[in-house]
């Protein structure tokens, strides 16, 4: 189930709020930015526990390929957790680059997804 917000500028954000929903592969991805889309959204926001554990592996490819699809749809995406309990350091910079940009965003809470977004 997707919740949406309007805020400044009247732009829709997206927010999956369905726990049970896993963003397992790319095609869950799309999925997303097509509901999103159909409601006037081009920002998302999802949480840690959406994503497969394989998201935070970046060896599995899995979170380059699922950003890579929202950076060719032109969307914004706030994921919500806490990452630090995650000590690979090539994951603690993929995330420290994302935030550095305006496309993706790991933030600790919903305010701070809606503030960057």
């Amino acid at each position: 189930m997707i919740k949406y917000y309007t805020v400044k500028d009247k732009i829709v954000i997206a927010e999956l709020i369905e726990k049970e929903t896993i963003i397992n592969e790319v095609q869950d991805i799309l999925d997303l930015i097509a509901d999103a889309g159909q409601n006037e959204s081009n920002r998302v926001i999802i949480y840690e526990h959406n994503l497969n554990k394989n998201f935070f592996d970046l060896k599995t490819r899995l979170a380059g390929e699922i950003l890579q699809k929202i950076s060719n749809y032109r969307f914004r995406m706030a994921i919500i957790g806490d990452f630090t309990k995650y000590k690979s350091k090539s994951l603690q910079d993929f995330i420290w680059e994302c935030n550095r940009g305006k496309m993706i965003a790991f933030v600790s809470d919903l305010k701070s997804a809606l503030e960057k977004l």
